[in-house]
């Protein structure tokens, strides 16, 4: 298959389209979901992570539990509608303040999403333990979405490498077993069609006995392949009524995620869980200074989020 590589000068201007055209934005309609990264060191390396997580990487710096109250105190004190906080990485597990965070936030009446890669890390007695008295007191307040890059161990290994399949089906049994909210989040990036992918994920829950309806969309998200250097159309103005999208329902209308860049005397709030690194997307300190508008100037604003229709949400 020939793949159509991006032009470089697309996606930079934050105005205007490489071919002129007034480039879309969207506006933060209301804070409903609030990320934090917990860091971005993993106990794996994936071959495409779109954050470059592994045992090495600490661009950004973990999250510790004093930080993450303090992004609470301003949803309270402002009276943000938040009512979601999401948790990724890295991996979250692998965080020494996480439970302490994961505990803040359902204890204040936050639902929680956490993104995890069900392993090792997840698995230690002590943090174990310490999950399933979370589970025992907040119940479905919880939700945990496990990354299953597909529905065979082969596929699955060729993203995550080799070891990593028995260790994730593993954990989510473990998760299943114990009543957890589960969800899963694949991948369609071997040419395959959502409902070959759905049919796939099911089988592979019905043999492991996982309770994960597969053709929920909202317990297995599929979300589309992210990769920078392939061509994807620029969104303009236009674009909204062209593809009947409504710019509300795209990811940064509802949410923004915080980090802690390596070296940095504070976090900051960006405008998307996928651009960790991209200081255009960078919106200061505080969640009352991210409410400006944000220019969807780049290609995974176009590909994953609207033409895509992706979100790291819950409610996806």
């Amino acid at each position: 298959m020939n793949v159509v590589t991006l032009n470089p000068q697309k996606f930079r201007d934050p105005v205007r389209t490489l071919d002129g055209q007034a480039r879309a934005s969207v506006a933060l309609r209301a804070l409903e979901t609030l990320w934090f990264n917990t860091g971005t060191l993993c106990n794996i390396t994936c071959a495409h992570c779109y954050i470059e997580s592994s045992p090495t990487n600490d661009r950004l710096e973990y999250l510790r539990a004093h930080e993450v109250a303090h992004y609470l105190d301003e949803i309270r004190d402002t009276g943000l509608p938040t009512a979601e906080i999401g948790f990724t990485g890295g991996e979250p597990f692998m965080n020494p303040d996480f439970l302490a965070m994961l505990e803040e936030c359902l204890a204040r009446g936050f639902r929680v999403l956490v993104l995890t890669n069900a392993m090792q890390p997840m698995r230690r007695p002590k943090v174990a333990q310490g999950l399933l008295a979370l589970h025992k007191r907040f119940d479905e307040k919880l939700t945990l979405r496990v990354s299953l890059d597909h529905y065979t161990k082969a596929l699955h290994e060729t993203e995550r490498g080799a070891g990593t399949w028995n260790a994730a089906i593993d954990g989510m049994r473990f998760l299943s077993g114990h009543g957890f909210s589960l969800d899963v989040a694949g991948r369609l990036c071997w040419d395959e069609v959502m409902d070959t992918a759905r049919a796939g994920y099911a089988r592979l829950f019905a043999e492991h006995d996982i309770h994960i309806d597969a053709y929920n969309p909202a317990q297995l998200v599929l979300f589309p392949e992210m990769d920078e250097q392939v061509d994807v159309p620029e969104i303009t103005t236009a674009c909204w009524g062209i593809l009947d999208k409504n710019p509300d329902d795209v990811m940064c209308a509802s949410a923004r995620m915080v980090v802690k860049r390596k070296g940095a005397a504070r976090p900051a709030v960006l405008a998307c869980t996928l651009l960790p690194y991209d200081t255009r997307f960078e919106l200061g300190e505080t969640l009352a200074g991210a409410k400006r508008p944000v220019t969807l100037n780049h290609p995974h604003c176009a590909k994953f989020c609207v033409l895509g229709g992706a979100s790291c949400s819950v409610k996806a």
